[in-house]
Order: structure tokens, then sequence, then C-alpha cells
């Protein structure tokens, strides 16, 4: 998860001109973030369902979870586009540049969601993945509706979330070493923090990125909504399985 490169506060006192066209500029980026945002999501969707429909991208899949080896490969491949596809995105002056990043972001969290989507199918069919991306958006909202209706900065929460994401990255890499699972606690631990990220981000977003960068901030808004959406996967399914 990219933690975000603060920018100087957008919440100029109210009043005169220059503050209030600079209100209008803020509007403007915030309204273009989550366009952005909703367009990476559809894209997604899209591809997730060209994907599962295509034999080699089942068999792609298969082998990613073959063996843990496969999964170490596809981890390492992961983190090496999103941190390319991240520098693209904050390209400070090219704008295809931009798009570029985060088309690659997209396309990158596509092919990872592959086997989850296809075990998903397995566990419940289309309801367990409509159920649980429901609820993503739902969380989603109401944990931007917290951040756009108090107003405040949670800024504050960068070193803890940088600490606690190495240390979830440590123990994922542990469980693929030693061939355990993680079980229910770490899925909810993981939830939780995927939607620290979420508050994180849009608390940025409010305060402190410039009014260009809205395709760099719709791409940490969509890497935060699709951290939420694996576990909240995974934990639809866990209950399913219990029925």
């Amino acid at each position: 998860m990219n933690v975000n490169q603060q920018q100087p506060s957008y919440y100029p006192e109210a009043g005169t001109g220059t503050a209030a066209a600079t209100v209008a500029e803020r509007a403007k980026f915030i309204e273009r973030t989550y366009l952005h945002l909703a367009g990476a999501i559809a894209a997604f969707v899209a591809l997730e369902y060209v994907f599962l429909s295509l034999r080699p991208m089942q068999e792609l899949a298969v082998s990613m979870m073959s063996t843990r080896a496969s999964w170490f490969l596809v981890l390492a491949l992961f983190i090496g586009v999103s941190w390319m596809a991240d520098r693209f995105a904050r390209h400070s002056t090219s704008r295809p540049m931009q798009y570029l990043g985060l088309g690659l972001y997209v396309i990158a969290e596509a092919v990872i969601f592959v086997p989850l989507l296809m075990i998903a199918q397995a566990y419940g069919g289309p309801d367990v993945i409509m159920t649980a991306g429901v609820s993503t958006l739902a969380i989603f909202a109401a944990l931007t509706g917290i951040v756009m209706v108090t107003k405040k900065d949670f800024s504050w929460m960068r070193g803890a979330l940088a600490i606690l994401s190495l240390g979830a990255l440590g123990l994922v890499v542990f469980s693929l070493l030693f061939g355990f699972s993680l079980g229910i606690f770490f899925v909810v631990f993981m939830i939780a923090l995927s939607a620290c990220y979420i508050l994180y981000d849009t608390s940025n977003i409010m305060r402190h990125y410039h009014p260009n960068q809205y395709v760099a901030a719709a791409l940490t808004l969509f890497a935060s909504v699709a951290l939420m959406f694996w576990y909240v996967l995974q934990f639809v399914m866990s209950l399913t399985s219990r029925d």
C-alpha cells in the first residue's frame, strides 16, 4: 500500500475572491478524483468478467494457486508493478503517463484477483462476490462520509499504518514460507487496516493533494478499496462455508 507524500493544506479561509476560487478548484479536483475512481472500479469489474471467461486466464490462475513459489512470484511481480504504476500516476507533467500508471495498476489487480474469484465462485457463485462487492462499497461510502462530514485530518495515521502494513506483509510471507493459514482473525484485522487506509487516503485527498493529482489520488483510493474487497470477500466466503 502506498503512503502518500503530504502536500500543503487546501482549506483556505472563506470570504475572499482568491479563497473562493481555491475552494472551487478543490471541489473540481475531488469530483475528478471520484469520477476516475469510479472508472477504475468499472474497468476492474469488466476485466474480471473477461478474465474469468477466458481459458488461458483460468489456467494461469490454477498455476498461481498450485505452489507457494508461484504465489511468491505473483506477489513480487505485483509489488513491482504497483510501485511502477504509482510512479507513473504521480508524474508531474505527463497526463498520458498518469493514466498509464492507473491502467497498469487496475490490470495488475484484476489479474491477481482471478484465483480468489474462482474460489469464491466455487464456494457460493456470483452471490458471494456480489455480497462482498456491495459490502465493500458501502463501507467505503460510510468512511468517506465520516471524513467529509467531520473534516478531521487523519494524516497522523501514517506511521502506524506503515508499521502495521509491514507486519501484515511479513505474516503473509511467513504463511507462504511455512504453509500455515492466517485465519479469520487476520482477515478481520486486514479489513480494519484497509478501513484505516481509506480514512487516511480520503483525508489526504481533502487536504494535501495538489489539484492536478486527481489520477494519482484515484489510484490510491482504488488500491485501498481493492485491499478491502480482497479481505471482505474472504470473510464472506468464510461465513458461507459455515452455513
